[in-house]
């Protein structure tokens, strides 16, 4: 019998499940961007603009790290989904268990490195000296959270592969608001800056990955942990690392191809800068919702494919790029239609508001075609491929779009032109995805597999 946050993906009605599965995880990753907004706001309102500065110049380092592994997590939730699937518990046990004590150990490793390359990044960043003592202070107290950062999404990834989506948006709310109240109090009565809301994010990750491992160890059945079972078992990662690798590189390639972007976005002076971090931050919220659906097709897929339920496969990825259109495109055009509002909260000169409408109008507009993109890579991690998306999206994303600033951009030397490399890249990129998609899906049974 399945438990109350337990979604049946093997049978009935595909949308209203995969809608189930994807508004709560949406609302999570919206919720979270809100809370980040919340570390900026205090500090750009409450301490100074250098404050604001520190933090900023951090993003870069802090996303490459996290969403590597948040790639990784990847490969953990397509196994536990397809053994589960398969009613295989034991090895559902020994997925668990291996990603628990990876994210563990791989996350004290990460303390280290982090402190040590903190000050030596930010000077090769170009970091100015008023600013850089607080973005290494800054990097290294988030650095001492990573664990809880780790455990938190290999937790949450686990849940997701049974369709457990709400429990991680609850600890997540919770720790949210416990972060926004923290940051006030450091800031505001200790005095404390970047410091406190370094500390303040490190504690809200505490609580929401204890608050996640509580839920596993009182889990009854296959995702249940037990402390004196968690160990790293080679094979399994092994299988984690081929699935999940792949996701992590290719997010750190993006925030490298995005250095190279924002270079360019950078030549063009402060107010094309300006406009370009408001859109961005207006796009992230549209991006997020979007990829809730990937992560529904990635656990969908997943289970079938783990089932022998193949004859679903195409009805899984035909229903998420609905739900994608249904839900990146209203909302794509609804920032469209409402951007001289949502740009004036991060600024109000109107040379700033204009530029920054010049990319909303463009890439989200056309921000459907990178949803479509995400869920045909779901749809082929859910069947074991995840080496040759990788590299389709490198090439076609990644590749294509530093050759469109090498070529099309220096004979077109305009902003609007530099932001059609997205829309650009996004279409070419899904077109060869699901070429590559029907390849692999010909390989598979037509017809499922019928029980002995």
């Amino acid at each position: 019998m399945k438990k109350s946050y337990e979604i049946d993906m093997l049978h009935g009605a595909l949308l209203p499940k995969i809608l189930l599965f994807a508004i709560p995880l949406a609302i999570s990753s919206i919720l979270q961007l809100l809370f980040n907004a919340a570390d900026v706001i205090v500090l750009g309102r409450f301490v100074s603009a250098e404050a604001l500065a520190a933090v900023g110049s951090t993003s870069s380092f802090v996303n490459l790290v996290v969403n590597f592994f948040i790639g990784i997590s990847v490969g953990v939730n397509v196994l536990v989904a397809q053994f589960y699937a398969r009613h295989d518990e034991d090895m559902v046990q020994d997925v668990v268990h291996t990603a628990i004590g990876t994210s563990i150990i791989a996350g004290f490793v990460f303390i280290f490195v982090g402190i040590a390359l903190s000050e030596p990044l930010m000077i090769l960043m170009g970091s100015p000296d008023e600013v850089r003592y607080m973005s290494v202070l800054y990097l290294r107290i988030y650095f001492i959270g990573l664990p809880f950062i780790l455990l938190y999404n290999f937790g949450a990834a686990i849940l997701r592969a049974i369709g457990d989506t709400k429990r991680p948006l609850y600890y997540l709310i919770f720790a949210g608001i416990v972060n926004v109240c923290l940051n006030l109090y450091f800031v505001l009565e200790w005095n404390m800056g970047v410091a406190g809301v370094a500390i303040a994010t490190s504690v809200s990750n505490f609580i929401s990955s204890i608050l996640v491992l509580r839920t596993l160890l009182k889990e009854k059945g296959a995702l249940k942990v037990e402390l004196n079972r968690i160990k790293i078992d080679r094979k399994v990662l092994f299988r984690i690392c081929k699935i999940g690798l792949p996701a992590g590189l290719q997010s750190c390639f993006f925030s490298i191809s995005n250095m190279v972007i924002q270079s360019s976005i950078n030549s063009f002076g402060a107010i094309a800068m300006a406009g370009s971090t408001a859109a961005s931050n207006i796009e992230g919220f549209v991006y997020n919702a979007m990829n809730a659906v990937y992560q529904a097709d990635l656990s969908f897929t997943s289970q079938n494919v783990g089932a022998g339920m193949y004859s679903r496969i195409n009805r899984i990825l035909g229903t998420c790029i609905l739900a994608t259109t249904l839900i990146g495109l209203p909302l794509g055009l609804l920032a469209c239609l409402f951007g001289t509002q949502l740009i004036s909260i991060y600024n109000t000169d109107p040379e700033v508001i204009s530029s920054g409408l010049e990319r909303l109008y463009i890439i989200c507009a056309t921000y459907f075609l990178c949803g479509y993109g995400d869920v045909l890579v779901g749809s082929l991690r859910g069947m074991g491929e995840s080496f040759i998306p990788m590299i389709v999206t490198l090439t076609g994303v990644c590749g294509l779009r530093i050759l469109w600033i090498l070529t099309v951009l220096n004979i077109f030397p305009t902003l609007g032109v530099l932001y059609m490399c997205y829309p650009v890249s996004w279409a070419v990129t899904a077109a060869i995805q699901l070429s590559y998609f029907f390849k692999i899906r010909r390989k598979l049974p037509r017809e499922d597999a019928v029980p002995e």
